[in-house]
């Protein structure tokens, strides 16, 4: 087998160089931590920055691996100061042997909405019903967008940080009506504290 079947790995300081020359002024900012190149684009480039990740010669992303949405509320204990929701991509390169990440915020934290990339990955179709699903972010020009995880009758996303733990309504079966209906949840919401116990050489420790 030829060595060019498998070609070495792009080194990732390589790579955000490469890139960096690539995407320009496109993207916010490429960093490189833990070995590992992420890219931050605003959502009016995102799909012309994904697109030549794609196509480019010299990036060849032709794979879309992965997609999540996030809530970066409370991130970093609190700490964070940015936009709310954020959707994050891995491509991967197998022609190179090279990855990268993608992150992109939504504009509107009360009605996030980014750009759908079905149509540079078909991958993303599931990946972006799902983040729409758990955290409400709308893919726009995506040709199916509706719930994957949760049932019809869901309120609610159940990923963002401000979602009831017990949810917004309970569903059981109803003999008499003999068919599942939904009731407002009857758990009182609690807070649960963890309780620490200290024993003398618990665990054999002295």
């Amino acid at each position: 087998m030829s060595d060019t079947a498998h070609p070495v790995a792009t080194h990732p300081d390589v790579l955000k160089n490469v890139l960096g020359a690539l995407l320009g002024d496109r993207v916010k900012s490429i960093q490189v931590a833990l070995d590992e190149v992420t890219i931050v684009v605003d959502a009016a480039q995102y799909v012309g920055v994904m697109q030549t990740l794609r196509d480019a010669p010299e990036a060849k992303f032709e794979q879309l691996i992965d997609l999540c949405g996030v809530d970066y509320s409370a991130y970093g204990d609190g700490v964070w100061e940015g936009l709310r929701f954020g959707v994050v991509v891995h491509l991967l390169s197998v022609s190179l042997n090279q990855r990268v990440r993608v992150r992109v915020f939504c504009p509107e934290d009360d009605f996030p909405v980014v750009a759908s990339v079905t149509e540079l990955w078909s991958s993303a179709n599931w990946y972006e019903r799902e983040a729409f699903d758990l955290y409400g972010i709308v893919f726009e020009g995506h040709n199916d967008l509706r719930r994957i995880l949760t049932d019809y009758g869901f309120i609610g996303h159940p990923f963002r940080k401000d979602f009831p733990v017990s949810g917004h309504v309970e569903m059981r079966y109803d003999a008499e009506r003999q068919r599942v209906v939904y009731e407002p949840v009857s758990i009182e919401p609690r807070e649960n504290t963890p309780r620490v116990i200290r024993e003398p050489n618990y665990g054999g420790l002295h």
